[in-house]
């Protein structure tokens, strides 16, 4: 299912472009979003709220399993991508095959990229090219975390 938040790179950059000819600020993050959490969704009220319109983008199938092993994702792309599209503080939504965003970033060019404050500043993909903001981290939820409390239900 198709939903009008997800963009390919050639279209989101067209809507990109004009939205910054009316000088709206756009703001971007990124991740594999496997397991929808809190702390996903507070990262992206912080994000929308720095800016007018927010960008996220999804590690794709293939990407997912080099990053996190031969078990992931739990639930497919389309299907991570469509669950995002419900969310009301996102405006698009876009997949990168990579390992990093950077050639999204390098294309896109946002004004703001959000990570979760389990980052550092120094280690964000593209801190060289947009100002790097980091949203508050709830400890105990991250996916991965998540997984291992239902592995360990008896």
């Amino acid at each position: 299912m198709k939903t009008g938040k997800i963009k390919t790179l050639i279209s989101l950059n067209r809507i990109i472009s004009n939205l910054k000819k009316q000088n709206k600020k756009i703001v971007f993050t990124n991740g594999c979003f496997d397991l929808l959490h809190i702390g996903h969704i507070r990262t992206f009220k912080k994000a929308k709220s720095l800016g007018d319109v927010l960008i996220v983008a999804v590690n794709s199938d293939k990407s997912v399993r080099k990053l996190k092993g031969k078990n992931r994702p739990i639930i497919k792309d389309k299907f991570r991508m469509e669950v995002l599209s419900a969310i009301e503080y996102i405006d698009y939504i876009v997949k990168f095959d990579e390992d990093t965003p950077i050639k999204l970033i390098k294309y896109l060019k946002p004004d703001i990229i959000v990570k979760g404050s389990d980052w550092k500043k120094e280690n964000v993909v593209g801190k060289e090219l947009s100002k790097v903001v980091l949203a508050p981290f709830i400890k105990g939820w991250s996916t991965t975390e998540i997984i291992n409390k239902i592995k360990n239900i008896d």
